[in-house]
């Protein structure tokens, strides 16, 4: 095992199965509040039934209920639509878009149906990376680390637009071991032709062996 160390246009055409704003707590959420302004497509699109999925409330902790066996949701536009909610900052959009792209890149399958759209994949990854928000940004950070298992070298045309969002946290800022720890993941899953790519965006990479 190896870590790294410094040295300094999505369709929303689905099968609706029911608005599923009909299960969230109105006091949490009201998606036709003229005062709520969503930061991206994907709670227009969840509210209106677009997603296959809606959120159980547990007495102890959420679930996601699929409307569908999970292994037969499309990647596109499914996840390209729930990784934009990445961006979001409101429950329940954080809690279900961050939930499902776990889920579905969890799936055995996930590299076939990830990897044909990754160019569709990456732009809201790197939103999310963009942001000031903390928990966006760490939920991006999240989402990449377990994107780049997933694909593995496939992820490596796409590095640097990826790293460049996170190099100027590499050296200051609370968020400087998770993102030294993507970064290792991103080196680990893309083998030796990823190592120039990340040490032209960060010079201070090095990867050490454990």
């Amino acid at each position: 095992m190896r870590s790294a160390t410094g040295t300094g246009s999505t369709s929303s055409s689905m099968l609706p199965h029911g608005k599923p704003s009909s299960r969230i707590n109105p006091r949490t959420v009201d998606p036709f509040s003229s005062k709520q302004i969503a930061a991206t497509a994907f709670a227009t699109i969840y509210t209106n039934g677009g997603i296959p999925c809606h959120l159980v409330h547990g007495s102890v902790r959420h679930k996601l209920q699929w409307h569908t066996d999970i292994e037969a949701v499309p990647f596109e536009p499914v996840l390209v639509i729930l990784l934009q909610g990445l961006s979001e900052t409101r429950h329940p959009y954080t809690f279900v878009a961050r939930t499902g792209v776990s889920e579905l890149l969890n799936q055995s399958d996930a590299n076939e149906k990830a990897t044909p759209i990754l160019d569709k994949l990456i732009p809201p990854i790197r939103a999310a990376l963009a942001s000031k928000n903390d928990s966006v940004f760490l939920a991006g950070l999240s989402a990449l680390n377990q994107l780049s298992t997933v694909v593995g070298p496939n992820l490596n045309r796409y590095l640097k637009p990826l790293l460049q969002p996170l190099a100027s946290h590499v050296t200051k800022g609370n968020r400087r071991s998770q993102v030294w720890d993507t970064i290792g993941c991103l080196a680990d899953n893309g083998g030796k032709l990823s190592l120039p790519i990340i040490k032209d965006k960060i010079p201070t990479f090095t990867q050490v062996d454990v």
